[in-house]
């Protein structure tokens, strides 16, 4: 099972580039991040024609996730317990049935950018993560094999920066956002990636300004964690790179993992 995660960036602004995508790359599960766009409005037809069904939590003009599965999505969840009072669509949970007549449980998360550092925007992203981590541990309890994969809005470690010294006065690598992080792996995640690869100048972001792209100053910040019983199906993990530089891009590329 190929399950990709991809910060769209306004999904009708980049909807011919994500359906080139979805029949080159061919996922079996997408996780969609900053759809901007209500549920009603999401355009669903261009990609369940190519066989995906769609659960979506939208929000006009901002945030937003989604889920496309070519296999059946079950108990679809949206919004991350903790907080009655948040209304920012962030979370999207689902249950997809397996070839071996089991389950992956996904989650589409889009976590708070938390800038400016001192505001209430970068409280919100401490506790939202707070919150999240809750959640992994509801959901480690149950043993099953589940993907939690988004747009983290965290720069790990220095090595997942072309340049970590300029990202020091921002909210994606603060102490407190990088140990937020770590606390996600010290329960038992494994972050896809690094379990394969550790080398530097590997990134999922490229900024629109200054020349990011063509100069490679990307960072990490998209991430797939798997539970210990995903971890052990993980038989791949890749960055489509390629994509950062067609048409009318996003700023983010995917990012997958397969899993026997």
């Amino acid at each position: 099972m190929k399950i990709a995660t991809w910060n769209i960036n306004g999904v009708k602004a980049r909807l011919d580039g994500l359906v080139t995508w979805l029949g080159e790359a061919s996922p079996d599960v997408v996780c969609l991040q900053e759809i901007k766009s209500v549920d009603e409005a999401f355009p669903r037809d261009p990609i369940e024609a190519l066989g995906y069904n769609v659960a979506t939590h939208g929000q006009k003009g901002f945030n937003g996730v989604a889920v496309l599965s070519k296999r059946p999505l079950e108990d679809v969840t949206p919004r991350l317990a903790g907080d009655e009072d948040d209304v920012q669509a962030r979370f999207l949970e689902a249950i997809v049935p397996d070839e071996n007549n089991g389950i992956v449980r996904v989650v589409s998360a889009y976590m708070p950018n938390g800038n400016p550092l001192g505001s209430e925007k970068f409280s919100y992203k401490l506790a939202w993560m707070e919150r999240l981590e809750a959640w992994v541990e509801e959901r480690l309890a149950l043993e099953e094999p589940f993907v939690l994969a988004g747009d983290f809005n965290i720069i790990p470690e220095p090595i997942d920066a072309r340049h970590p010294e300029r990202w020091t006065e921002d909210a994606l690598f603060q102490p407190e956002s990088r140990n937020a992080y770590r606390k996600l792996t010290a329960r038992g995640l494994t972050d896809a990636l690094r379990a394969v690869a550790d080398a530097g100048d590997i990134y999922t972001f490229w900024d629109y300004q200054a020349g990011a792209w063509q100069k490679n100053n990307g960072i990490r910040i998209d991430h797939l964690l798997l539970s210990p019983e995903a971890a052990d199906r993980l038989t791949g993990v890749g960055i489509d790179k390629h994509v950062r530089a067609w048409e009318k891009p996003s700023d983010h590329v995917p990012v997958w993992s397969a899993l026997s």
